[in-house]
């Protein structure tokens, strides 16, 4: 498959050292929709463009090769997340059982490293969990990741825009998810970025439409959640839990707001909503844990 064309743009990277650097636009989440560099020709399925969601996060597991404390170490991808700061990573709280975690960042392809800029690897010095999760129904399903030393704002590294605490994107608002999904046919995780787009959905209507499944007529839907999908064509089950879920800006055009985070679904239904973690009703606990850390909260906030 011929991913990419000649087409470049500015950039720098070690094998362009000639090139020249592109300018890195102010605030955060300013997306990149015809991405950095070059453009897919050949792309299918779903991919994303190189520096498109400048903020998406690969999460790896720092495990033993071995499985002896003197061995190689080797770097187990566990999902996706969302660089809000510098120094900190947005993601899901069932990632976050291991003791050591690395995060990369700026990356696109993992089987290469011809792009035009290179991807960051970080170590996580600590990991917080919303006190009040619960493995077993996901409840406050949300992780901050703290990283050992802060990463470099480039291109392809950017932080996302949070929504202001309570706010919710309007339903059937057209959102962005983007991560390395797992594909169902052979289990393995893609190599290159993949986006889905879907539609916020209603919570009532929601709560209706999974009830009408497995989980049963009695099903609430809880505070931490917000809904989207449920159309045919539009589903995330293929982009990994803990991965980003942004929606537009309403009056700058590529500026997006990350709202939800890529929690559960039933399957790969594309008639049933996904539930993803509702930023905006989280977004005092963020700032609390933030700001607890010595960080400035104000770098990831959306001043319209």
């Amino acid at each position: 498959m011929a991913r990419c064309s000649t087409d470049r743009v500015r950039g720098q990277h070690a094998n362009h050292p000639a090139l020249h650097v592109l300018q890195i636009r102010e605030g955060c989440g300013w997306r990149n929709p015809d991405g950095i560099g070059f453009r897919i020709t050949g792309g299918a399925d779903g991919e994303a463009k190189f520096g498109e969601f400048p903020w998406t996060v690969a999460i790896f597991k720092i495990e033993p090769l071995n499985n002896t404390s003197n061995s190689e170490k080797l770097n187990v991808y566990v999902g996706g997340g969302s660089l809000i700061h510098p120094s900190v990573v947005l993601t899901a709280a069932h990632h976050a059982s291991s003791s050591q975690f690395r995060v990369r960042v700026g990356e696109w392809d993992t089987q290469t490293q011809n792009e035009l800029y290179l991807h960051q690897d970080r170590d996580v010095k600590e990991v917080v969990v919303h006190k009040d999760f619960n493995e077993g129904n996901l409840f406050y399903d949300i992780a901050l990741l703290f990283l050992s030393s802060p990463v470099d704002l480039a291109p392809n590294v950017g932080v996302a825009c949070l929504p202001n605490a309570g706010a919710r994107a309007a339903a059937g608002t057209r959102c962005l998810a983007s991560g390395w999904g797992k594909d169902f046919g052979n289990g393995k995780y893609q190599p290159v970025m993949k986006r889905a787009e879907v539609p916020v959905v209603d919570r009532a209507r929601c709560q209706q439409e999974l009830r009408k499944t497995r989980l049963g007529s009695i099903f609430e839907l809880h505070s931490s959640f917000m809904c989207a999908g449920g159309v045919a064509g539009a589903d995330t089950c293929k982009i990994d839990s803990g991965a980003p879920l942004v929606c537009p800006a309403q009056y700058e055009q590529d500026r997006y707001i990350q709202h939800g985070i890529v929690a559960w679904g039933i399957g790969c239904d594309e008639q049933t909503p996904a539930a993803y973690v509702d930023v905006g009703h989280l977004r005092p606990w963020i700032d609390d844990k933030v700001r607890g850390h010595g960080y400035d909260q104000t770098v990831y906030t959306y001043l319209d």
